[in-house]
Formats: structure tokens, sequence, C-alpha cells
């Protein structure tokens, strides 16, 4: 069982006064000079100038200044912005609290992480029951900025030993660390050039991991395209690592796991996000031989669980929603496969605990839990603490009780501790926190699409609030790759809406909130649905007089960076502040970097056909800035982003300095040493979220009110 890191637990504000300030009457700002070049692209007859190729090299002294530059002028506009300085004050102090995780048992010691409120990252704590809990790992002693994070963690069978991952700069490269939990000594060397990758081990013997070979170039930049499953033995060398899977078979995502008894090992293998292959291999028989479950990428399957010989798999094959399936080890195959809890309505996650299986549906983006037994029986529905968003932890087979957190836009997450024999839960931990949710509202609408589409969307905001088309809104969304955006508290938001603003979230098309046919209908050639329900979102709660264009703001990160560079150049006139987070921006080449060619199912590839080359080309943010004017603009990104590389947004923000019409700003905002988003620490996520929150309010004309009353 995997231990992810929890994500901060938001936090929330209190009732105030809104108030405005007069209209900015602001100069164009005077932006670096971009160096334009005569690059070209062919494909099939259409040839494409990339005048500003050169801004993908990361490792070139050019590219570093100009980098310096741009920030200079984001960071003397947004040190301008008379109220930065309050507002990061206030999301100090409502970030200052104590924050949990779910205990977690492993061998003779609990685990738990714990930040004491503004830690850069959370700790990792112990006990035994003998004595008071002790520090385990503390990730903000691996570097002095707080930027080398705690990226995963796997204990061995009996919790003797453990291996955890490291992330130096937000990096997706880790490295791993093997260390004796009794003593947390360094055991043997740390393994380095470890990508995308789980820890599972085989006993207390060694454990699997994924990696690609480290590239040639720029480790950030360069295309990696092989993954590989390996094996490592204590006591042994990496560069004796075994490989696994992948090193004849070409594919771009690789995973291994262990089961809990350690009778088998199961491995996903996949070329693109969506569909994989499924393979096993009996651990009991030495010849390691590869038994084949799935042998194409059509649908979605893992093993969630085995009986003996008897396995589990979760599944979307034949099921757009999944279902769980029974198989025979001694013949898996896909025609063998017996239906254990069916398909239903609403689109299914699974998990195990406490010898139980816990399926979670989502019902119009809403958690709904059921308990079933190993027969297939149910048990019992869960009951939550209110509509939102749960997640139920793991356990091991023999363990008594389980943990589950719930969160919606107004209730910050607490965790619960559940009894699967008798139902009942109780409060484990809840935060400690200035915040009243009887004060804000937060309900679910159903809008209209452009082509018919019926689409929810979540909208927040303190009670009372006049709709006079006067507030500041801001509109969030992603829309992609199958997942599913589900109400979250957010320390950040809740702020926004202390100073009157609203929030309000989309469950656009390419999401997974109604299964693989929603996912679908909004890839490839159906990617504009995504960006229609976006548009008509902003259109609904402008026409409802939430808000309006001189005060909306629209907001997304990677996939939903895209999203609002798609959206700003097709409707400028909709938005007054656009927010585009480290964004898939280059449609014509994001294929090229990284592991980005594994996005090729949301999106196709400008190699795929003429046809797809200039749909990518109707909508490509790069591709589709003209001279307009374009809303108060303020593109992030990090320079240690190796998942959606920062060219992305370089070229981005040059497009639209060289064309940007009126006043409006149009700037960048480049971390150092920070990633795409992983692991960031909490000092740079308060910075980053003062700037643009600041930046957004001060663009539609709105002041920050420090005199709000309880």
């Amino acid at each position: 069982m995997n231990k992810f890191l929890p994500f901060l637990i938001a936090i929330s504000v209190i009732a105030c006064k809104e108030k405005e300030m007069p209209k900015i009457a602001q100069e164009a700002l005077q932006y670096p000079q971009t160096r334009k070049d005569t690059t070209q692209n062919t494909f099939f007859d259409t040839t494409i100038i990339d005048q500003y190729r050169w801004l993908e090299d990361d490792l070139s002294a050019e590219t570093n200044a100009w980098v310096d530059a741009q920030n200079k002028v984001t960071f003397d506009y947004l040190d301008k912005i008379p109220f930065k300085a309050d507002y990061k004050s206030r999301l100090e102090k409502l970030w200052n609290y104590e924050k949990y995780g779910a205990p977690f048992k492993e061998g003779k010691y609990t685990y738990f992480y714990k930040n004491d409120g503004l830690q850069n990252q959370f700790v990792l704590w112990r006990n035994n029951g003998e004595k008071d809990a002790e520090i385990f790992l503390d990730p903000n002693t691996f570097s002095k900025d707080g930027t080398t994070s705690l990226a995963g963690i796997e204990f061995s069978k009996d919790g003797s030993k453990v291996a955890y991952q490291i992330s130096e700069g937000g990096s997706d490269w880790r490295k791993v660390i093997i260390m004796d939990a009794d003593s947390k000594k360094i055991i043997e060397d740390t393994l380095i050039d470890v990508k995308f990758s789980g820890l599972s081990w085989r006993g207390n013997e060694g454990f699997y991991y994924s990696s690609y070979d480290k590239p040639k170039g720029s480790e950030l930049s360069a295309k990696t395209d092989q993954h590989k499953l390996y094996y490592h033995k204590l006591g042994t060398s990496q560069k004796d690592d075994k490989v696994i899977f992948g090193d004849k078979q070409k594919r771009r995502y690789v995973g291994g796991s262990v089961t809990e008894d350690e009778r088998y090992l199961f491995i996903t293998a996949a070329t693109s996000t969506s569909g994989n292959e499924l393979y096993m291999i009996d651990l009991k028989d030495k010849s390691g031989k590869l038994i084949t479950l799935v042998d194409n990428f059509n649908s979605d399957s893992y093993v969630i669980e085995n009986e003996g010989t008897k396995l589990f798999i979760v599944t979307n094959l034949n099921a757009p929603n999944e279902k769980i399936v029974t198989t025979d080890a001694s013949n898996p195959v896909a025609s063998t496969w017996v239906d254990f809890i069916p398909e239903t309505e609403n689109v299914l996650s699974a998990g195990t605990a406490c010898g139980y299986f816990f399926a979670h549906y989502m019902k119009d983006a809403l958690s709904n839990i059921k308990q079933y037994d190993y027969t297939g029986k149910l048990v019992r529905e869960v009951t939550l603490p209110g509509l939102g968003t749960a997640s139920m932890g793991g356990a091991k087979k023999d363990e008594k009780d389980v943990y589950f957190s719930f969160t919606n836009y107004i209730t910050p997450g607490s965790i619960y501790k559940y009894n699967p024999e008798t139902g009942a839960s109780e409060v484990y931990v809840t935060p400690k926190i200035d915040f009243n949710p009887e004060n804000y509202e937060s309900k679910q609408v159903f809008y209209t699409s452009k082509d018919g589409t019926k689409v929810p969307m979540i909208i927040t905001h303190k009670k009372g609030l006049k709709l006079d088309g006067n507030n500041p809104a801001m509109l969030y969304g992603y829309g992609g790759f199958n997942v599913s955006i589900t109400p979250n508290f957010s320390i950040s938001n809740a702020v926004w809406m202390e100073q009157g603003g609203i929030y309000a979230v989309p469950n656009l098309r390419g999401g997974g909130e109604y299964g693989k046919k929603w996912h679908d209908a909004g890839t490839q050639m159906k990617k504009q649905n995504v960006f229609d329900d976006f548009i008509a979102a902003a259109e609904y709660l402008i026409a409802n007089k939430y808000t309006s264009s001189d005060y909306l703001a629209i907001a997304g990160g990677s996939n939903g960076g895209l999203l609002v560079g798609a959206c700003m150049t097709q409707r400028p006139d909709l938005f007054k502040v656009a927010l585009p987070a480290v964004g898939v921006l280059d449609m014509l080449r994001y294929h090229t970097f990284t592991a980005g060619a594994g996005w090729a199912y949301d999106y196709g590839t400008a190699e795929q056909s003429k046809e797809m080359l200039d749909y990518l080309l109707g909508y490509s943010p790069v591709h589709n800035v003209k001279e307009t004017s374009y809303p108060a603009t303020m593109v992030t990104t990090a320079d240690h982003d190796d998942r959606v590389v920062p060219a992305h947004s370089y070229k981005f923000i040059a497009e639209l300095q060289a064309k940007q019409q009126g006043t409006n700003p149009v700037v960048i905002r480049i971390d150092k040493s920070a990633g795409h988003g992983a692991g960031k620490p909490t000092s740079k996520i308060i910075e980053e979220a003062a700037d643009r929150y600041s930046f957004a309010l001060y663009n539609m004309g709105k002041s920050f009110i420090k005199d709000i009353k309880n």
C-alpha cells in the first residue's frame, strides 16, 4: 500500500465588507525584447514558423537571461500592488494551524504526517504506544529553502525497512533512500534517476521501482519514451538491478505492485495516459514467467486484491463507469472475467481495507461510499458528514479501523475513524481554524453548453452576497485526462471568498466525473467541447448576475493552463483576468518533450493526420495570439518543471507581449527551483497565491479589505 503525502488541508475565513477602488489607469508595460528567429516546421503541406524555438533550450545563457528579465518586469509590477503585502499576511495568518494526515500502521509503529502550520513540508511522525511520538522523517531538513520534498514512501512487509523518494527543486526525477526503520540509519547507497515510480517491496529483501534511461541533453526537457520496471535487491549496486519489464517492450508508463500476501507481482504497461496492458508474475514460480491478462490498450484495468488465486480487478472494459470483476490466476485472461461489483450509472473507484472492499462512487462529482464483503455482498453505505469529497484510506486486512477524509468548498478537511464491523465513525482530527461554514453557501447548478450538453458547476460564496454583476469571480477548470474535479477546501480560495469573491468550478467534458464517455467527449477532435463548456460557464455566471466580464478571472493549471490559454485567445472579450499556470500551450510541439508523447490520447499530434494538424492549429494558444486586447494575464511556470516544460509558457507570453493591444498587463511569473507543483514548499505556495489573487483583484479595480469582522 503506497503512502502519499497529505494535501494541505486548507483553511478559511470570516465575513467582510465589500468595497471598491477606482478603475486602474495604467500605461502599457515595457516588456523585455524577445528575439525572433526563422525556425520552421513542415507538417504535411503546412509550414509553420516557430520564431521562439530558441526558448526551448533551458541550458542556454540567453534563455536564462530572458527569464531573469521577464521576472524583473513581473515582480516590479506585483510589488507596486498596494495591498499585496496585506493579502500575503492574511494568507499566512489563516494558513498557520496544525494539519494532520490519517495514521497508518507499519510493523510495530503507527505513522502520521503533521505540519505545525507554516512548515514548508509535512513531517512524518511515529509512535508505538509505549512513548511519546517521535519524528521519523523531517523533509524540512532536506534543503535550506524547503524545495526538496518527500515524494513517496514504502515500508517492507514487516515494517523493518523503508525506502523513500525525494524530489529536488520540484523535478519528477527522484532519488530513493533506503533506511532501517528502527534505527533510522541509511543502510545502502541512494538510488538515482528514478521517475514516475511507485515502490513495492518483496519481503524485506528488495523492492520494485520504475524509471527511464537518463536522456541525452537536458534532463528537464529531453524526451523520455521507454519506461522500465526494475527490481533492486538490498546489498547490491543499482547498476546490477534487474529489468523485469520494458527492456524489450517499448512502453511510456510501467508500474509494478506486489500483493499483500506477496504471492503475485502485477505489472501495468501503457503508451499513453489512457488504456493499459496488464501482466502478472507468480512469485512462487522461480522461472519468472510473464503471464498476460490484457494484451491491448483498449481499457484501463488493474488488480485491486487477491484471495489465494482468486483475483479482483477494477476495469472499464465494456464498462465506461468501471466495475470490479474476478478471475482465477490459472487462466486470468479477460474472457474469463466475471462481474463482482457490476457497473452502475455512477463512476466507481475502489479500494480495500480491514478485509472489505470500499466502492467510492461519484454522483455529479459528489462522493458516495459503499462497503462490500469478499462475497460481493453489500454490507452498508458509509455515512458521510455531508455532501462533498470523501477519500477512504487503505489498511491491511488484519487491521480493525480505517480512516477517511471529508471536505468540500466550505468545509475544512477533517479525518474520521471508521469501524468496518459496526459502521460507526468518529471524528479523529478536525482543524482548529477561524472559519464558520455557516457564513458561506455552496450550490450546484447545471448549465447548457454550446451543443446542448448539460454541465454541472458548483458556485461558492458568502451568504447574502448581492448578485448585481459587480462581484469578483474566479472560474477554475481542468477538463482532461479523465481527471475528476471534486469539492475541496482551499485556504487561497477562502481568502478570495472572504473578500467578497465568488469561486466557481464546472465539471467540464474531458474529465472523469461521468466516466469514460465524458472523458472521450473532450479528447482529440472533440477537444473544443471542453473550451465551449468553460466559456458557457462564464456566460452563465454573467447572465445570472454573479459577476460580469469586468470582474471575471479564469484559472487553471497544466491541462487547465491549456484551457485558460485557449479560452482567452478565443474569447478575449469575456474575461478581465487570465491566470494560465504551467500550461500545455504549444500543441504542435508538446509531445517532443519529456513524457509528453503519452498525452496523445487526449490531444492527438500534429503528425497524426492533416485533419488533426488543422484541428490543433485551430486552438493551440501559442498559434492563436492575434493583435487584439487580451485580459490582464499572468502566466505562471517554473524553471524545474519537467512535466510540462516552461518553454510552453515562454513562447505564449512572448506572443502575447508582441501582440497585446491596450494597457492590460501580460506578464510571466517564473518560479526558480520549483517544478510542476508537487512538493512545493508552503512559503512558495503562499507567495504565489498572494501574487495571483492580488493581481486579479487589482486588475478588476478592487481593493483588499483589512477590517474583517468575525
